[in-house]
């Protein structure tokens, strides 16, 4: 009887690490799946900042002194202000992983590239219409 028992427990243990393994084997793939997406991410991004810099090495003078640091921090402290008001409207902070769930919301709701193309849009048409 004790023989039976024994070996049902082993074979129970055995079936359960098994299914422990394939979890465990899916949550791996899940995370490579997701660093693939990062290299992709990174490749693009490096591709188009490969690209600026030989623009750039091209017609080094081009731009250069057109457009004021001013009017420059003026664009930039816009954008951030636009963001920070949604940023700081979705955030909430009453423990690190809700905070953590909640930039996250965020960043894919407020950070793709229509939307951020829309905010400096916005930006420019207002920073243009205060100074002509």
């Amino acid at each position: 009887g004790s023989q039976k028992l024994s070996k049902a427990i082993v074979l129970q243990k055995t079936i359960d690490y098994i299914q422990f393994l394939h979890k465990e084997k899916k949550k791996q793939e899940e995370e490579v799946s997701v660093l693939r997406k990062d290299v992709m991410a990174l490749k693009i991004m490096k591709a188009n900042y490969e690209q600026i810099v030989k623009a750039h090495q091209d017609n080094p003078n081009k731009g250069k002194e057109q457009v004021s640091d001013e009017v420059k921090f003026n664009v930039f402290q816009s954008i951030m202000d636009s963001l920070f008001q949604s940023f700081n409207a979705s955030i909430s902070v009453t423990s690190f992983q809700e905070l953590s769930a909640c930039v996250f919301s965020w960043i894919e709701e407020h950070c793709k590239p229509q939307t951020l193309r829309d905010i400096v849009t916005g930006v420019l048409h207002q920073l243009k219409s205060q100074l002509y």
